[in-house]
């Protein structure tokens, strides 16, 4: 299965073992929830979906590389214990609480959400002396003599040997305590991912035309040869940053992410071959309206890959925009949570203050249980960041407190909301001219298909459109039935399954 089935499967595991019946225990009990085994190559995403599950179920995560571990922070030190037994004090040897178990308390204690993961990631590559005990913590969530709370699910994570040297395979008897989920790489399923990320969009164009390179692993006579998931997004990072303060991007950035010397010369070409299309085809200008004849005819002109990627850098910049907005909508609609109980308060100036406040602990509660998105800490700043500078421009220009201070917030609030059906205007002129453009380029071909399903499939321009309307989109998507495509697809996958 691909990682978004994974993360899928996952999600429906942890719904059914935190499912309780009507005495509010658990339906499944703690020695039945058999833990989830992640088994798949090295930087597929495997950590980034247990946090993106933590974030969209609501519940905490705490996570560990068991790689680190001996039996002795595993399970805790042993100590002597006095104790009577029937009249007789005699020595017993107890044992400190697991780091491990210490730390699923401490995230509860600091965050008050009382549910979540327990994630061990190179599960595999435990010490030969810490082996053993493995066993027993796969079924009865026990570490030395300290139980994994309720309410706390356990997902696990490895390697095949093939990708490391460390691996201990697990026997039968280990494995029959765990529900295995084999994950294999795959760049339809990234994708998604990498467009809600924002992963540049030269990274994107690349790996729609050479989906091969996406995941690469060889072993060549200078040694193990790969190219990961998690280095795509990581060099995508880097080159955004490079390029924001205007740096050398080259083939030496590239191979300190890239461990294969061919892929980075084919992706250093296609990057310097990306740059030249958007200096000749003068992407801002056509997003302005400025449709030169010279663009259109070179575009008619052009091969299929030269095509898509100017596709993708038309779309890249609105794709971007479109996310703000939709992020702006968001964190308007969110600040008029804490605005009503500003209006209906006996001072302003507390009210905001106390907000604030609140806003402060939720972003810190939600962080120190590791389910905190970037989206939602954007959102949540920006929230707290209003509630902070208004009250300090109040105070700053003397504003009687009451209903002149809370005009002046008003006022504020009113001022983002004008800002942002600005930037919708702006954002909708400018998805209108990419339509134009494809439309006089490429009529109603494979581009403007294309172009209709990329809009379709990125979560936050569809968002965009669902909110503020698009008549192009409107007009091709029906025009092209890409939703009636979508459907005949999925009822043909449905005769494949016996």
């Amino acid at each position: 299965m691909n990682i978004n089935q994974a993360k899928d499967y996952i999600k429906n595991s942890i719904q059914i073992y935190l499912k309780k019946d009507e005495f509010g225990d658990y339906r499944i009990p703690v020695v039945r929830q058999r833990p989830v085994f992640l088994l798949g190559a090295p930087g597929i995403g495997k950590t980034a979906i247990m946090e993106q599950i933590a974030q969209e179920m609501g519940i905490a995560l705490v996570s560990y590389s068991m790689t680190h571990h001996t039996r002795q922070s595993a399970l805790g030190l042993p100590f002597i214990k006095q104790k009577d037994y029937g009249g007789k004090m005699v020595d017993v040897s107890e044992y400190t609480m697991s780091e491990i178990i210490a730390s699923i308390y401490d995230t509860m204690e600091e965050s008050g959400v009382k549910e979540g993961i327990l994630f061990l990631d190179e599960i595999n590559c435990v010490s030969e002396t810490l082996a053993p005990s493995m066993l027993q913590f796969l079924q009865y969530k026990v570490f030395g003599k300290h139980s994994v709370p309720e309410g706390w699910v356990i997902v696990t994570a490895g390697n095949p040997p093939e990708y490391n040297k460390s691996v201990r395979e697990f026997d039968v008897v280990t494995m029959d305590r765990l529900k295995v989920l084999y994950v294999e790489a795959d760049y339809g399923a990234w994708k998604t991912y990498a467009r809600e990320r924002g992963v540049h969009n030269a990274v994107l164009n690349f790996l729609e035309l050479k989906k091969e390179y996406f995941y690469h692993m060889e072993t060549t006579v200078k040694g193990r040869s790969y190219v990961t998931a998690r280095g795509w997004e990581d060099l995508s990072q880097i080159i955004l940053m490079y390029e924001e303060d205007g740096l050398t991007v080259d083939e030496s950035l590239f191979a300190q992410y890239l461990q294969n010397e061919k892929i980075v010369k084919e992706f250093g070409a296609y990057y310097d071959l990306y740059n030249k299309y958007k200096k000749d085809y003068q992407v801002e200008a056509l997003l302005s309206g400025d449709i030169s004849e010279n663009a259109v005819e070179k575009a008619k002109r052009a091969g299929f890959d030269e095509r898509l990627s100017l596709l993708g850098m038309l779309l890249d910049t609105v794709h971007n925009e479109m996310r703000d907005i939709v992020e702006t909508s968001d964190f308007l609609s969110e600040l008029m949570v804490p605005l009503k109980a500003v209006k209906s308060a006996d001072s302003v100036y507390e009210m905001l203050e106390k907000q604030a406040d609140a806003r402060s602990c939720m972003m810190k509660n939600l962080e120190k249980a590791n389910s905190l998105s970037l989206a939602g800490r954007k959102k949540h700043k920006r929230i707290f960041s209003f509630l902070v500078n208004v009250r300090k421009e109040i105070l700053s220009q003397n504003i009687e407190d009451g209903s002149d201070a809370f005009a002046y917030v008003k006022k504020e609030f009113d001022s983002r909301v004008a800002g942002m059906k600005e930037a919708v205007s702006k954002t909708s002129l400018r998805l209108h001219y990419v339509f134009e453009f494809v439309k006089t380029a490429f009529s109603e071909g494979n581009e403007m298909l294309v172009l209709v399903t990329e809009l379709t499939v990125n979560a936050y321009s569809s968002r965009y459109i669902s909110m503020f309307g698009c008549e192009d989109y409107q007009k091709y998507n029906e025009l092209l039935m890409v939703s009636k495509r979508q459907e005949d697809l999925k009822d043909e996958i449905a005769k494949l399954v016996f």
